[in-house]
């Protein structure tokens, strides 16, 4: 196998792997409901953090 080949193997396997860490992380976040449907800072912040780590996450080089 080509050394271009095996790069875009593990990059598939990081973005399954990554994809996968993300949905198990979903499930170990317990519910916010700030209740009476006013939205919770703390689910904002959560969702702006997940983003921003993912973000991160998805630029690094290898």
């Amino acid at each position: 196998m080509s050394a271009t080949a095996d790069r875009e193997d593990f990059s598939e396997y990081v973005a399954h792997l990554q994809l996968h860490m993300a949905l198990q992380a979903r499930n170990l976040v317990p519910t916010l409901s700030a209740g009476k449907g006013q939205p919770d800072p703390r689910q904002s912040m959560l969702q702006q953090t997940q983003a921003d780590i993912e973000k991160l996450v998805s630029r690094q080089a290898f």
